[in-house]
């Protein structure tokens, strides 16, 4: 199995930290977010990734290049990072996860090894890692029907229909990913180069099952402001990750 981290983006709303740097190289507990995801990678013996880059690229490449030799890392740039989202940036590396099954994560999550874990070991072949909780309006939500499985994801769905929020890791099967891909292009085609991705997983939900899996009880965040920036410097103390 391979994984692809999406880290092509701009991250305005951490200005100024990242006027000078890539927001997955902000340290966190005295290693870079990436760095963290990359050895949870390497834990679950995950050493073929796929890593999409534009914002500060070199910085990444050299970073990983000299921190990482023994990885099997593919760089996949996205060049107009400034004007579009990871959908864009997914949908640049589709023939390398084409019918494949793999990993899927945004470069700003700081989450513990065992996330990686239970998703790599769900009973499904495409899981999401859900955090179960009230969410807001910024949080990608998903909604759930029965048996674990979901029926919609995005932003814009009703708050107080929402099970909780999608935290950016997931596991996605060989099926799915097929038909991942052509969404994408579809989604692209229409002029959806500003979109997240998971607004090509939504339309696939009634015909491909999408399960998730509850990591409500161990420390995650998605880091976009400063407070959550704030947050995960606390939450990385936690003994999950040690």
């Amino acid at each position: 199995m391979k994984a692809v981290i999406l880290a092509a983006g701009v991250s305005r709303r951490l200005y100024p930290m990242t006027y000078e740097m890539p927001k997955c190289l902000i340290e966190v507990g005295e290693k870079p977010i990436l760095d963290h995801q990359l050895i949870a990678l390497q834990s679950a013996d995950i050493n073929d990734i796929v890593l999409v880059v534009g914002y500060y690229r070199e910085a990444i490449i050299n970073h990983v290049q000299t921190n990482f030799p023994d990885m099997n890392i593919e760089y996949v740039i996205n060049h107009h990072y400034f004007e579009t989202n990871t959908a864009y940036s997914l949908e640049l590396c589709k023939d390398a996860i084409n019918n494949q099954s793999f990993i899927l994560m945004n470069a700003d999550v700081l989450y513990p090894k065992e996330v990686l874990n239970r998703v790599i070991h769900a009973n499904h072949g495409t899981s999401l890692a859900v955090e179960i909780k009230p969410c807001g309006r910024e949080e990608v939500k998903v909604i759930e029907g029965d048996g674990n499985r979901l029926v919609a994801i995005g932003k814009e769905l009703i708050e107080d229909n929402a099970l909780g929020e999608f935290i950016g890791v997931a596991k996605f099967s060989a099926k799915f990913s097929t038909a991942f891909g052509d969404s994408l292009n579809r989604l692209i085609s229409a002029g959806g180069t500003a979109d997240y991705f998971e607004a090509a997983i939504h339309p696939l939900m009634s015909e491909y099952p999408v399960y998730y899996e509850d990591v409500s009880d161990l420390p995650c965040i998605e880091i976009d402001f400063i407070e959550d920036l704030k947050k995960a410097r606390e939450l990385v103390k936690s003994d999950w990750f040690n």
